[in-house]
């Protein structure tokens, strides 16, 4: 099993969930998030308004942070291209801010509700 945690514009989260759908992977977990890349942060990023204070909060007081979607997707081995591939599809505009992917070995899983494991536990 394979944990895909992706950090993808704003803008692209409901076409991001609405491909996984497609392919079969309803589940996953999302939050909101600001970071930077190493560019530093993007103001034509931002098209929402956002606090200058929370935009300013640094030792520097010039460090711009840029708000994200952070998405974390457990899939069995087998699942991994297929998933990493649509999200690929969907976010990759070729421009900087396009996210992060990154994969994770998961040692294992399990359903609380009903005490299965494994790849058992995430369908």
């Amino acid at each position: 099993m394979k944990e895909i945690i992706a950090i993808i514009r704003p803008n692209k989260m409901r076409a991001t969930k609405k491909a996984l759908d497609r392919l079969g992977f309803p589940a996953l977990s999302v939050c909101s998030v600001f970071g930077r890349g190493k560019q530093c942060g993007i103001a034509s990023e931002v098209s929402v308004e956002i606090n200058p204070k929370v935009l300013g909060q640094s030792e520097f007081r010039n460090m711009k942070y840029v708000p994200k979607r952070l998405l974390f997707i457990v899939v069995s081995s087998s699942s991994l291209d297929a998933v990493v591939n649509t999200i690929l599809k969907v976010n990759q505009t070729g421009q900087i801010g396009d996210g992060k992917l990154i994969v994770c070995p998961v040692e294992n899983a399990l359903r609380i509700r009903t005490g299965e494991t494994g790849t058992k536990a995430l369908t």
